[in-house]
């Protein structure tokens, strides 16, 4: 328990942020997983449009360093490359 007012309200403050660290966080795992789903299904063009999509959400996360921007910009190439890989398997 916190032994001062300051004490007391950082407590409360970071227990408010972590909360809202979770919810961001959570929508950061709902982007990565709409573009992987499109992915799996194997429509190149609505892969990329989910890709298109949910880039702005994974930056904006970063942004606000729920995850540090290499951490975000290993998720988006990655993406990209598996989207690349499969427009590249419908080409062929």
């Amino acid at each position: 328990m916190a032994n001062s007012k300051q004490a007391a309200k950082r407590a409360k403050q970071a227990t408010h942020q972590r909360s809202a660290n979770m919810g961001l966080r959570t929508t950061l795992r709902t982007a990565i997983k709409k573009v992987k789903t499109a992915i799996a299904a194997g429509d190149a063009a609505a892969a990329q449009a989910a890709f298109n999509a949910n880039v702005a959400t994974i930056d904006s996360i970063a942004d606000k360093k729920i995850i540090h921007k290499n951490k975000a910009a290993r998720h988006k190439s990655r993406l990209a490359q598996q989207i690349k890989s499969l427009a590249g398997a419908k080409a062929a």
